[in-house]
């Protein structure tokens, strides 16, 4: 006989590895699988939506080995001494000239908002079949080209490869991926629950229908060349609007070819160029721009002094705005973090990638003070090790790339050295870096600050660059009092074992999006991302990005059993004009309030008694 010794506790204990693999993978692959491939890919029944093959060819300046000549100063600007209406693009990491290009005119803006307004009164009649097969071709040529296109967004911005895989391939294929499954659903029109009265909701149907504004625009900044433009293009058409875009001087280069291929893809499905424009111009002609009537609605990425002439100059139209400006976004850590290396990794990605400047980049770190030593020391470890350059021209691995430009290299000297000054160690960087391959190039040092307090600058303003900044707290509240002690409200991390307190730090933290035990996550995920405070106002992204570009019509309709047996309202005779009988018409008012809305099933009953006779 076998004797057979049974340890009900292991078996317990694989029956729980093998519930929640089964509950926490296993349904949610099958779900995202669902999604994926049943409801939003294209097949057999949804031809129409299939991408289209696209050919668009990559600028040479993009391809491995270019050769371009460099600038030298003071040629190394986008606006020359020579030429004062021509804007001139270069690689910041390389100084190499990529081009000169002609600014838009008045003229000019006039006819690009009157060819997108005529585009867009065929398109707000298209169907969503086509948008969607529209997204689906610049999808599938995003995919099918990452390598080429994380070259040209490198080229004119002086990032990384793996900076602009991540920063803006991986976020825009979400942004269309997510728009096709869900943008049509979104845009329905929205059923209401329609009024509380007892008498109008019986006979009353009520719903908001999107309809597109017309010529949409966006004011986007030069951080992310890619995302930042087709971000809004994105939206703007599948909801129906043409849109004119106004790049940044700064990325002129790489915003026309990525519009250019928004183009290829409208010529592809025979759908008018027209309904995306870009325009470029220097700040003085941007007034303009901002004020013209032609244009339904302005989203605005950029800075504050620049948001204070653009809602000026739109004010004049009374054009609505979205405005989405700077953040301090802070990172508390708690007590409890055991992992602190992994959590090392999140706060160098989030705070160097693109050399620091995203708007919800990590600006703060606020650390208790129980692991603020541990974490100190892993990150002075760390930065020290980060390698500068441009990786699409040299062999060596590269970490972090240039700025976009040396404008800000005083400013973020000043706010290192007055920290210095009141008490913080500098442990790393804190300066401008002379590259020996490109000595022109926009390099600053990956920076490290510790043992930084609300006193100094650096802790209240944005920073927009390659600098981590540790702050002690002694204990939760007080981080939360840090986080919240600045103008900004932008976005907020928290990192910490137990989710409840986690989540209590969320509610308390003064900003637009938080994410919890990750950074950013809330961006990808398509959430309505935007600021308080400071930071702006207004959300694009989502749902509420979609439905931001659209005129919210409500619209009240009889009931379709009402409809059927020609029931209609009217205005019953005890208070048509002109009234007959002032007392008989009080009555009738006051119980049909009473009818509708009070609670007391008695009253309502002598209410409608009362009705039924004229209000006598």
């Amino acid at each position: 006989m076998i004797a057979i010794d049974l340890n009900f506790a292991d078996i317990q204990w694989q029956y729980h590895i093998l519930t929640t693999f089964f509950v926490g993978v296993i349904l949610p692959l099958l779900y995202y699988l669902y999604q994926r491939y049943f409801t939003s890919t294209p097949n057999k029944y949804n031809k129409l939506e299939a991408a289209i093959k696209l050919d668009y060819a990559i600028p040479d300046e993009a391809k491995p080995h270019w050769k371009g000549r460099r600038l030298h100063p003071p040629h190394v600007t986008v606006r020359t001494a020579e030429d004062r209406a021509s804007i001139q693009s270069y690689c910041p990491a390389t100084t190499q000239y990529l081009g000169t290009f002609a600014c838009t005119t008045r003229e000019q803006m006039d006819l690009q908002i009157e060819k997108a307004a005529f585009a867009q009164k065929s398109w707000k009649e298209s169907s969503f079949a086509v948008r969607k097969q529209l997204l689906r071709t610049l999808a599938q040529f995003i995919l099918d080209n990452q390598q080429d296109i994380a070259r040209v967004a490198c080229r004119d911005s002086g990032k990384t490869k793996l900076d602009a895989s991540m920063g803006e391939i991986m976020v825009t294929l979400e942004k269309l991926n997510w728009t096709i499954a869900h943008g049509e659903r979104a845009l329905r029109p929205s059923t209401r629950s329609g009024p509380s009265s007892l008498l109008m909701g019986l006979m009353k149907n009520a719903e908001v229908r999107y309809e597109p504004l017309g010529v949409v625009s966006a004011i986007v900044s030069w951080n992310y060349p890619l995302h930042n433009l087709l971000g809004p293009i994105i939206l703007a058409l599948f909801s129906g609007n043409a849109i004119v875009v106004k790049c940044s001087e700064q990325v002129v280069w790489s915003s026309a070819w990525f519009v250019g291929m928004v183009h290829a893809a409208l010529r592809r499905l025979e759908i008018c160029e027209d309904l995306v424009q870009l325009v470029y111009c220097f700040p003085e002609d941007a007034d303009y721009f901002t004020a013209h009537p032609g244009l339904q609605h302005i989203t605005f990425i950029g800075s504050k002094p620049v948001a204070h002439k653009v809602l000026q100059s739109a004010s004049k139209e009374l054009t609505p705005c979205v405005i989405e400006l700077g953040g301090k976004d802070s990172v508390i850590v708690m007590d409890d973090v055991s992992d602190l290396k992994a959590l090392s990794s999140i706060l160098m990605r989030g705070t160097f990638q693109s050399a620091g400047q995203n708007c919800i980049g990590i600006e703060r770190v606020i650390c208790v003070a129980n692991v603020y030593d541990s974490l100190v020391e892993i990150l002075n470890e760390r930065v020290g090790k980060l390698r500068l350059g441009s990786d699409i021209d040299q062999l060596d691995e590269i970490d972090m790339g240039a700025m976009i430009s040396d404008n800000r290299f005083d400013e973020i000297e000043r706010l290192v050295q007055d920290a210095v000054a009141k008490g913080a160690r500098l442990l790393h960087g804190g300066k401008r870096y002379l590259h020996p391959n490109y000595p022109q190039g926009h390099y600053f040092e990956p920076t490290l600050l510790v043992d930084v307090n609300s006193t100094m600058d650096i802790a209240n303003q944005e920073v927009f660059g390659p600098v981590l900044t540790v702050m002690k707290a002694g204990d939760v509240d007080e981080a939360v009092k840090i986080s919240n002690s600045c103008e900004y409200g932008l976005g907020n991390s928290v990192f910490g074992a137990n989710f409840q307190r986690c989540n209590d730090v969320a509610n308390q933290l003064e900003s637009g999006n938080v994410a919890i035990n990750d950074f950013a996550t809330f961006y990808v995920c398509q959430l309505p991302f935007g600021g308080c405070k400071k930071s702006g106002f207004g959300k694009f992204g989502g749902e509420e990005g979609l439905t931001g570009l659209c005129n919210s019509k409500s619209v009240v309709m009889d009931k379709p059993l009402l409809r059927a047996f020609g029931v209609k309202t009217a205005i019953p005779p005890p208070i048509d004009y002109p009234i007959a009988d002032d007392k008989r018409a009080w009555g009738f008012v006051s119980s049909l309030n009473t009818a509708s809305y009070d609670n007391r099933i008695w009253k309502v009953m002598k209410s409608f008694k009362k009705l039924a006779k004229g209000g006598a």
